[in-house]
């Protein structure tokens, strides 16, 4: 990435999470990434997050962001959509599993890369 703005980042961002790839969203961290749940807790780095997004698809499948409206100040950015995905039910990935939450992103933007992703939502099902 290269002279993006803030927005077109955070885009390709969640382009790259609804792909699934955890190595190609990995490129768009900052080496000192943060990552808060919807429960507020912080993980810190690349390489943490590496393994958490892989542990995160291994647990839900098919995870899907849908940005509905961004809002847009410097170098942070709201997202206002849904997430979605299938969780596990006895062990197998199965239909009965969908589940759909409204919910909300803060990205902050550093040198064309995400330095901070924050989820709100309700966080029983996600």
């Amino acid at each position: 990435m290269g002279g993006e703005q803030p927005l077109e980042v955070v885009v390709e961002f969640i382009k790259r999470i609804n792909a699934g790839n955890v190595d190609h969203l990995c490129e768009l961290m900052t080496e000192d990434h943060v990552f808060q749940d919807a429960l507020g807790k912080r993980f810190v780095g690349r390489e943490t997050l590496r393994g958490g997004w892989k542990s995160y698809y291994q647990q839900i499948s098919d995870y899907k962001v849908r940005a509905d409206e961004f809002f847009q100040n410097k170098n942070v950015v709201a997202v206002f959509g849904t997430a979605s995905g299938i969780s596990q039910q006895d062990g197998k990935f199965s239909a009965d599993g969908f589940w759909q939450i409204p919910a909300a992103w803060k990205a902050t933007v550093r040198d064309g890369l995400i330095a901070l992703w924050c989820v709100y939502a309700e966080s029983s099902r996600a």
